[in-house]
């Protein structure tokens, strides 16, 4: 079985994609949502509302970051089968995968729900102990994105 050169830099760009999401909602998006009295001069939103304007972007968000869960999947399914095994790239994308479904499937959900209980709920500490997770693993999925997508390029000139 062979390669095609262009569906790995096609794997690339959309890994590549995916990163820059991740890393413009984690970097740009949220700070800016999160402050709004800091940009509109006034508090015209409450803390709850601008959750709620964040986890919309979220669910948007998931269709991307699910997408990509099943291109790593099958990327490197293949990849396997053809006997390309690097231990950093198997590595970075059995990471990225796992922490693409905790964010969409389980983090995503449950801070939907517990916004769907009321603003009560989201003062909470069992709400405030799920967001933190649900940061970290943000953190950890930017990371294994990078780490993938820069072996993939190195892989990507090495055949």
């Amino acid at each position: 079985m062979k390669r095609n050169k262009y569906i790995d830099i096609a794997y690339i760009i959309i890994i590549g994609i995916t990163l820059g999401a991740v890393l413009a909602t984690g970097i740009f998006v949220a700070p800016v949502v999160f402050n709004s009295a800091k940009y509109l001069g006034e508090e015209i939103l409450s803390h709850y509302q601008e959750g709620l304007l964040m986890t919309a972007i979220f669910l948007k968000m998931n269709y991307l970051l699910n997408f990509t869960a099943f291109l790593i999947i099958i990327r490197e399914a293949y990849a396997f089968k053809l006997f390309e095994r690097d231990r950093i790239t198997v590595a970075a994308a059995i990471t990225s995968v796992f922490a693409i479904f905790m964010f969409t499937l389980y983090y995503t959900p449950d801070i939907v729900a517990m916004q769907m209980a009321g603003e009560e709920m989201t003062g909470s500490e069992t709400f405030d102990k799920v967001h933190k997770a649900s940061e970290i693993d943000f953190k950890l999925l930017a990371l294994s994105l990078a780490v993938l997508m820069g072996r993939r390029i190195i892989n990507l000139n090495r055949r």
